[in-house]
């Protein structure tokens, strides 16, 4: 095993000792210590930032990856701001829950205790950065992170933050480790050292998540991949349609909850496919239409005919796919076709289409009325979060404290013995 990867290892499995240990208070006051600290680096983390953007652009990095390495003084408070909104949850560890005598007179429960040592391998989003670190030391759990080479210089700078913060409080030092190294050997041993890490997050793209799943020798959290829509139903209110469907594609089309695939009702197609078309040609959105949604649409510069993959594909950037559908029964089959189980949304006044949207899709998130954006940890309560898993086990859609929790049986007896 990579030298430096065994000593992260070391290192983080004698920090959760530590970590299960600490007060709720200690912890609290160690998240403020690294948002102050953040903040107070801004000129530093900004400058570190502009480094990995120069490199990202010679690289020829695609406009949706930039965007998502790129901060801003106002990213930067949102990401501090995260970590203070993370202090002021309560902390899961130690909850009891399930609790009840038995017979016997023994006294069970569960309670809730960190799963440890957390991977993450991550890329472009430095935010991840201190959104993990943040949950994870809420949580008791130890990190050991693996960011991409576009965001070395960023991730540097908030990891520095992290730790020196983590010091000031006197938690300890190794509670959250960077892996220094860009070498891409280091990501399938990080997934093979399974003595050292107890659950794998991979925040990417298709590749880095198959990579993960067919190489981990310890669970593997999946996710963040997201082919999201939205379907306009008959009895959809026209004065909600627009605004929902432009902010879930605009209002930052990189992310893994905007909208991909708008799907409506042919009985109001006529009527909503140009309004729409209308409200996101501000915004210069290129709608790739199947046949009949082409055919109202064909007028419209920003539309074209839809390619044989378009349907299955995340944009990440302002494109979306266009198709008009007879009614409910083929929107769900379309979605359980194409979608990725992450995020879906229905537009409509008609309370039993609503509920049948809900309770017969699996995704992550499923929203009635609203925007696919919303599926975000910050925007769920939960301060911010480790991933939006869209497998079944053992958490979905965002990942926050609890998720980030297991736990363990704890038995009170007064000298009962098995017979």
């Amino acid at each position: 095993m990579n030298q430096e990867l065994q000593q992260l290892g070391k290192q983080a499995k004698a920090a959760t000792r530590q970590l299960m240990k600490l007060a709720s208070d200690q912890k609290n006051q160690a998240l403020k210590f690294i948002a102050e600290t953040i903040m107070e680096r801004e000129p530093n983390i900004l400058a570190a930032n502009d480094r990995d953007l120069e490199a990202g652009e010679k690289m020829g990095l695609s406009e949706s990856l930039l965007d998502r390495l790129k901060l801003s003084p106002q990213r930067l408070e949102g990401i501090a701001n995260d970590v203070l909104k993370v202090a002021q949850l309560p902390d899961p560890v130690g909850e009891e829950f399930e609790s009840r005598v038995l017979g016997n007179g023994l006294r069970i429960s569960k309670r809730r205790i960190p799963i440890g040592v957390i991977g993450v391998i991550y890329e472009s989003r430095p935010n991840v950065t201190v959104d993990i670190a943040a949950l994870s030391l809420k949580s008791g759990n130890a990190a050991i992170l693996r960011g991409g080479k576009e965001a070395l210089h960023t991730n540097r700078a908030f990891a520095k933050a992290v730790m020196d913060g983590c010091v000031q409080a006197g938690l300890p030092e190794h509670t959250m480790q960077l892996i220094q190294s860009t070498d891409r050997s280091l990501v399938k041993e990080m997934l093979q050292a399974n003595q050292y890490i107890d659950m794998i997050i991979p925040r990417g793209g298709p590749a880095l998540q198959k990579f993960a799943i067919d190489n981990a020798t310890m669970p593997v959290i999946t996710g963040g991949v997201g082919i999201c829509h939205i379907y306009v139903d008959a009895k959809a209110d026209p004065d909600k349609v627009s605004p929902i469907v432009v902010n879930a594609k605009v209002q930052r089309p990189s992310v893994c909850n905007a909208m991909d695939t708008l799907l409506v009702h042919q009985s109001v197609a006529k009527f909503i496919l140009p309004q729409v078309a209308r409200a996101l040609a501000e915004y210069q959105v290129e709608l790739r239409c199947e046949p009949r949604a082409y055919k109202i649409l064909r007028g419209f510069p920003d539309a074209i005919e839809a390619g044989v993959d378009d349907f299955d594909t995340e944009f990440l950037s302002l494109k979306a796919a266009v198709k008009v559908v007879d009614n409910l029964d083929e929107t769900l089959d379309h979605i359980y076709e194409h979608s990725t189980k992450h995020s879906e949304a229905i537009i409509t006044e008609d309370y039993s289409a609503a509920m049948r949207f809900v309770n017969e899709l699996d995704s992550s998130a499923v929203f009635v009325n609203a925007s696919t954006r919303f599926n975000d940890g910050g925007q769920f309560g939960m301060g911010a979060e480790v991933a939006i898993s869209t497998q079944r086990l053992h958490a979905r859609g965002p990942m926050g404290l609890y998720e980030l929790t297991t736990y363990k049986w704890v038995v009170l007896g007064n000298g009962q013995i098995r017979i």
